[in-house]
């Protein structure tokens, strides 16, 4: 069976450091008939649920511990009977958010997680969190990139926990390396690709955000 990327777009509320905005994101499944994995459970479990169908869901994938990104999480479990997997490094916004209860593993840089056949790979890109991740997909071209990179530049890093030359770092060094033909997947708004963001960086780095 082909392994495919799905997309679904949930609509809620980020809070941090006492301010509240209303944000879309995206929501990706990656796998096939049988069996898929899903990242950053966003807003609406049932409406994931609802994608994932009859097909097994072997682990949900929070990239970082911003509220818009887990708050989904607890429940999509509950459903599902399928694993939250969060960097340690977030724990502290994950209490924030969920303070009863802890994701079922941690994810770690290298490791490989694998769905319908298809490996995906943890980089560990702190900067707009201290433990935000994203997850390489080379057989698929793809990087699913959270909140670290996006169309136009690296993710916010004004609020608690964030750090901007780390994230650059993070960018330079960990996504900038990718072929530049791979496509990134991101937490909000637009897919890019690592060759079409790849020019600006001195550019992000002179006007500081």
């Amino acid at each position: 069976m082909t392994v495919r990327i799905e997309h679904l777009v949930t609509s809620g509320e980020f809070s941090l450091d006492g301010g509240t905005w209303q944000v879309d994101n995206n929501v990706w499944l990656v796998g096939d008939d049988e069996q898929v994995l899903v990242i950053d459970p966003a807003h609406d479990a049932e409406a994931v649920a609802d994608a994932v169908g009859d097909r097994r869901l072997v682990a949900i994938v929070c990239t970082h511990g911003h509220n818009d990104h887990i708050n989904a999480a607890p429940e999509l479990a509950a459903l599902t009977n399928a694993p939250v997997l969060l960097h340690p490094e977030d724990a502290v916004l994950w209490h924030q958010t969920h303070p009863g209860c802890k994701p079922d593993a941690d994810l770690a840089d290298a490791q490989t997680l694998t769905v319908a056949g298809t490996e995906l790979a943890v980089l560990h890109t702190p900067g707009h969190s201290p433990g935000a991740v994203c997850l390489y997909a080379p057989a698929l071209g793809t990087v699913f990139s959270g909140d670290t990179l996006f169309a136009g530049g690296p993710g916010a890093t004004g609020r608690s926990f964030s750090d901007f030359p780390t994230i650059i770092r993070s960018i330079d060094r960990r996504l900038l390396v990718l072929p530049p033909e791979t496509v990134v997947r991101t937490g909000h708004g637009d897919s890019t690709t690592i060759g079409d963001e790849a020019p600006y960086l001195e550019e992000w780095i002179a006007r500081g955000h």
